[in-house]
């Protein structure tokens, strides 16, 4: 059907309307029966990852461990609504733990009504941020995440996932907050022997059974397999007092309201809804780009954001707290089968169910299964092929992958992706700065006009030099592009009677470079030489019409292309050349008092600049 999304693939025709805004409703509308038991089977594996991590990371955060519960079950309805992903899963994260804790413990003073409060309170902060910045449609800041930058990130967080997830599979309790300090201790425990071996073994059979079902039967549920396999194991086997289990659920659903604040909370608050919503917005930003290339689907990064903050301000209100896309959860899902938001909805309700019906369905499961399953679901997100061809074709992107890398591991994702995409400006602002520059030469039996560093013996027309220079005029490059043309002049040694620049990447002209131009202008009339533009686009030619240099210059020295600045030369100076690419035609290069210099039947040079070296 025209215009409807594949539910499967993400791709159809635009959303419009309040599809455009409630996406869910437009999958559930058109979705796809033969996709029901898969996202059943995902929700229901996801749902025995998520009670324990939300519970873990609500502690972690400060808040007693049923909120982490209320936590997930809240951001899961809405952002299968609204959010543009297909698959992605938001709820507590570890990078927003740290974060959470550090703005409302202080604040608290060891009150649990007012921790709860005040972690709600910031969620509705971090959630009105991203609101307004999806709405203000500022999802652009989104395109500097670039490839290599993913890669990094990507890669980052796997070995970030995985480093704190062995400690579990191990049966180890790790001082350490930091990933390098976690490697060291669990270096020092193996090499110690405090390695629980019950804890691996139970591990090391999930992760295996899991891999292994991936491998031969991939439509299977091997993760609900280890699950389900993990927990008899333990009630047959009465391994109960030798490994951590998840244990019963506290029982009860959350009640929606308003946090209670002080006005002296607000300017903390604040400042901690900014720091949440920044490390929110580039989890769920990387993560959704990564998801969607990774499933040939394309994100509106505005939608995106106004999902996460959809999602934030209900968490906050349902005695949640702020929330984010999970490398982790993810994963769990993608790797049992899901299809769509479904599943989402499938593991909400049935961890609403656990916590009215049944609060001790998971206490046989243990810890360490679950961290197989996420280390199981991570490992298929490192990416290795595109790493190493950027190692081979391109170094300094590969670079700049390695510094996303390390910045992630060592740093967090924040300051590690902040760091990288710092130094991705800096390369973008260097290529402008000194951008590759060149004169164009004629090669015999080849049309166009080419770079003479890629053909040395290209033949210039006598007296004309064709300056190529490849990036917008601004402040910072506009001295080199004066000295270049100058330089060409003075090497001409009194020859050079036009230069012509090929001006076809020159995007715009800043203020300082339009006055840098009527100075070129000028030295070069002082010179009896004439400056002329070919191919430069209207709306740059439109600013500096508007300041008087396209005037001074001479609004008929700005040709629609080289092949017309040429023709005009070689009429202006009677120049008489001989172009040896158009063996076996008539030689028409001589001027001619007969033929229009505007004609576009005078020569092979028009409009070929482009196709040329």
């Amino acid at each position: 059907m025209a215009g409807v999304p594949d539910t499967r693939t993400g791709r159809g025709a635009t959303p419009h309307g309040v599809a455009r805004w409630l996406p869910g409703l437009a999958v559930l509308r058109h979705y796809q029966r033969a996709d029901l038991p898969r996202d059943l089977v995902a929700g229901l594996v996801l749902t025995a990852f998520l009670v324990p991590v939300g519970m873990a990371y609500a502690q972690a955060s400060g808040l007693p461990p049923v909120n982490g519960l209320y936590a997930t079950i809240v951001p899961l309805l809405v952002y299968a609504l609204v959010g543009p992903s297909r698959v992605l899963v938001l709820g507590p994260d570890s990078s927003l733990a740290p974060l959470i804790a550090a703005a409302v413990l202080p604040l608290a003073l060891g009150d649990p009504e007012r921790v709860v409060a005040l972690a709600g309170a910031l969620a509705v902060g971090a959630g009105a941020i991203c609101l307004i910045a999806g709405l203000a449609r500022f999802g652009f800041v989104t395109e500097l995440l670039s490839l290599p930058v993913r890669y990094g990130y990507l890669n980052g967080v796997v070995t970030v996932v995985i480093v704190s997830q062995v400690p579990v599979a191990l049966g180890l309790e790790l001082e350490s907050r930091n990933t390098i300090g976690r490697a060291v201790e669990i270096s020092q425990a193996v090499v110690g022997g405090e390695v629980q071996i019950a804890a691996l073994a139970v591990a090391a059979i999930s992760f295996v059974g899991i891999v292994v079902v991936r491998r031969i039967r991939p439509v299977l549920p091997g993760v609900l397999f280890a699950v389900v396999g993990s927990s008899i194991a333990v009630a047959v086997l009465g391994l109960d007092d030798r490994l951590t289990l998840v244990g019963s659920l506290p029982a009860g659903l959350p009640s929606p309201g308003w946090p209670e604040l002080r006005w002296s909370d607000i300017g903390p608050l604040t400042a901690g809804a900014f720091t949440v919503a920044v490390v929110a917005l580039t989890d769920t930003s990387l993560l959704s780009r990564s998801f969607a290339a990774r499933r040939g689907q394309r994100v509106d990064p505005d939608r995106e954001l106004v999902a996460l903050g959809a999602a934030n301000l209900a968490s906050g209100l349902g005695q949640g707290f702020a929330v984010s896309a999970s490398s982790s959860r993810t994963p769990v899902a993608l790797s049992a089968g899901a299809r769509t938001q479904l599943t989402n909805v499938v593991a909400a309700l049935l961890i609403a169910g656990l916590l009215v019906f049944w609060p001790g369905a998971l206490r046989m499961l243990p810890v360490a299964t679950l961290a197989a399953v996420v280390i199981a679901a991570v490992v298929e997100l490192i990416e290795i092929k595109g790493v190493a061809r950027l190692a081979r074709i391109r170094p300094a992107e590969f670079l700049l992958s390695t510094v996303a890398f390390v910045g992630v591991v060592t740093l967090g994702v924040l300051w590690g992706v902040a760091i990288a995409v710092g130094f991705s400006l800096l390369a973008l602002i260097q290529r402008a700065w000194r951008p590759h520059t060149t004169t164009l030469v004629r090669v015999d039996g080849t049309k166009g006009y080419h770079d003479v560093e890629r053909h040395p013996d290209g033949r210039r027309l006598p007296g004309l030099v064709v300056y190529r220079f490849g990036a917008p005029l601004f402040f910072a490059n506009a001295e080199l592009f004066r000295e270049e043309v100058l330089d060409l002049v003075d090497r001409g040694r009194g020859t050079v009677r036009w230069v012509v620049v090929a001006a076809g990447s020159i995007t715009d002209i800043d203020a300082t470079a339009d006055q840098v131009l009527a100075e070129l202008h000028g030295e070069l009339a002082d010179l009896d030489v004439v400056l002329a533009f070919a191919e430069l686009k209207g709306v740059v030619r439109d600013r500096i019409e508007v300041t008087g240099t396209a005037d001074a210059i001479g609004l008929d020295r700005f040709y629609p292309t080289l092949g017309r600045a040429v023709r005009a030369y070689r009429l202006a100076t009677g120049v008489e050349w001989s172009d040896a690419s158009r063996r076996g035609r008539p030689d028409r290069h001589r001027p001619s008092a007969d033929r229009d210099p505007g004609s576009d039947d005078d020569d092979d040079d028009d409009g070929d600049e482009g196709r040329g070296d």
